[in-house]
């Protein structure tokens, strides 16, 4: 497959300078992961002077999957990685990588849990004995992912170049101890790291390696989802003569919302904006930019806006259902009628939804049919199904995209609203949202039942309603 050609404002970015750090954001469907291939390609072309040998890097595997297969032949001299994969061959080929060393999530929530415990029994009487443990341990991943590592940092932190601190200067004493409490669990569990501060020893490991460089160009793509403790370790990961150059899109942020890539110390001249959509149809993207303008997206600094595009379509259509098992049946018809001819994707808030759908898909459904998922390693492109969660399709589009179960007792996720309060799970849930969104190029389908989710727009216009 060859690669595209770029468009408009496009060429500027993908001619930028070789030498030195560069910020691209914009707006969903604005042909970011395009030029972040098409940057590769540059950068790494034999046949210039800045040749070099070039790693594209993002956050999601299932778009480390799709842009693999496009196998041009300008790729040859560019390796295609997320992050994770990048580390743990860094950290391994420095010796500091042995098998099983990551501690892996559903242990870590648990390690997590012990050390709150083994400290608070010290504070029977604390308010922090009654806050929900995945706040607590929502925090412990924010302070790995900004690489603090001492109590005086995360007392100092400026408050004012990130969101705002969940706990007060009094408070952050015990969460520290909670954070080291566990750190030192880990370590008696035989786990030398987790998949939130990793970035932390490549940083450290980059400034005691004075050996050249491997790479000495850097892209990546989907940047907004990056820690700063992972952009700034990439950073060092290039020789001073090399590029770093950052795509992303704040409003897609579904990975730690709290967490600002300016925050990462690049050393940015101008941050470059693609405004214009080139993907969704222009009743697409206005509800998108609906979606942008709710209140849970106010506090959002770096929002680009886009630009209406010209293609017309039909409005994205909301369907009501009275029962849940009539909504399950019409979502997987559609997507069967629907993927005769086109290239439809099912998405969803959370694996459990997605297991409900795919049972129905393989029952009633010939046709091929994908997962989109973290460890896929193939791309089937053209007409056909594909199903996953919003988090999996990031980076992906597709002619139709049918968004199940958008009620309110779904979105946002009534956990992540006991534990995280309305506000935060709104803003988490609502970039979900406008990821799942915006994936459409064509055809929008939001079903639900019961009463429709308070994340997306009221404003009539922006659908065609249809009640079954």
């Amino acid at each position: 497959m060859s690669l595209p050609q770029p468009i408009g404002r496009q060429k500027e970015v993908l001619y930028l300078p070789t030498r030195g750090h560069f910020a691209i954001l914009g707006t969903a469907g604005s042909g970011k992961t395009t030029l972040a291939i098409l940057r590769s390609a540059f950068l790494s072309n034999t046949k210039t002077e800045h040749c070099g040998k070039t790693l594209l890097v993002t956050f999601n595997k299932a778009l480390v999957t799709y842009l693999k297969h496009l196998q041009d032949s300008k790729l040859v001299n560019v390796t295609i990685e997320n992050y994770h994969t990048f580390a743990r061959g860094y950290l391994a080929y420095r010796n500091k990588m042995s098998r099983n060393t990551i501690l892996d999530p559903d242990r870590r929530e648990a390690l997590v849990k012990q050390a709150i415990e083994n400290v608070l029994q010290h504070y029977s009487l604390h308010p922090f004995c009654n806050y929900p443990v995945e706040l607590l341990s929502e925090e412990l991943r924010w302070i790995a992912q900004y690489g603090i590592t001492t109590y005086n940092e995360y007392q100092d932190f400026d408050v004012f170049r990130s969101a705002e601190m969940r706990f007060d200067s009094k408070e952050r004493k015990l969460v520290f101890e909670i954070y080291q409490t566990y750190l030192n669990l880990r370590q008696q569990s035989g786990k030398k790291y987790d998949w939130d501060d990793i970035a932390t020893s490549v940083c450290e490991e980059l400034d005691a390696d004075k050996s050249e460089r491997l790479y000495q160009h850097i892209v990546i793509d989907e940047g907004q989802d990056f820690s700063p403790q992972m952009i700034r370790s990439l950073a060092k990961a290039i020789p001073s003569y090399g590029s770093l150059t950052f795509f992303g899109d704040v409003a897609q942020q579904i990975y730690g919302h709290r967490i600002s890539w300016r925050d990462a110390g690049l050393d940015i001249k101008q941050v470059w904006e693609f405004k214009e959509n080139y993907r969704n149809t222009k009743q697409i993207a206005k509800l998108g930019l609906a979606i942008s303008k709710m209140r849970y997206f106010k506090s959002i600094s770096d929002l680009v806006e886009p630009v209406s595009p010209p293609a017309d379509g039909p409005l994205p259509t909301i369907v009501e259902f009275s029962s849940p098992d009539e909504e399950k049946l019409f979502v997987v018809n559609q997507a069967i009628t629907l993927a005769r001819t086109q290239s439809v994707a099912i998405l969803f808030r959370d694996r459990q939804d997605e297991q409900i759908i795919q049972r129905l898909l393989q029952k009633e459904s010939r046709l091929t049919t994908i997962r989109l998922h973290r460890d896929m390693t193939t791309w089937q492109a053209g007409a056909g199904i594909r199903y996953g969660t919003y988090y999996s399709a990031k980076g992906l589009e597709f002619d139709a995209v049918i968004l199940p179960f958008c009620n309110n007792k779904k979105l946002p996720d009534p956990a992540a609203a006991e534990a995280f309060g309305e506000e935060d799970a709104s803003a988490q849930d609502g970039r979900v949202l406008y990821v799942g969104v915006t994936r459409a190029k064509i055809r929008l389908i939001i079903t639900y039942c019961g009463e429709i989710t308070n994340l997306l727009p009221s404003d009539t216009s922006l659908y065609e309603k249809i009640i079954r």
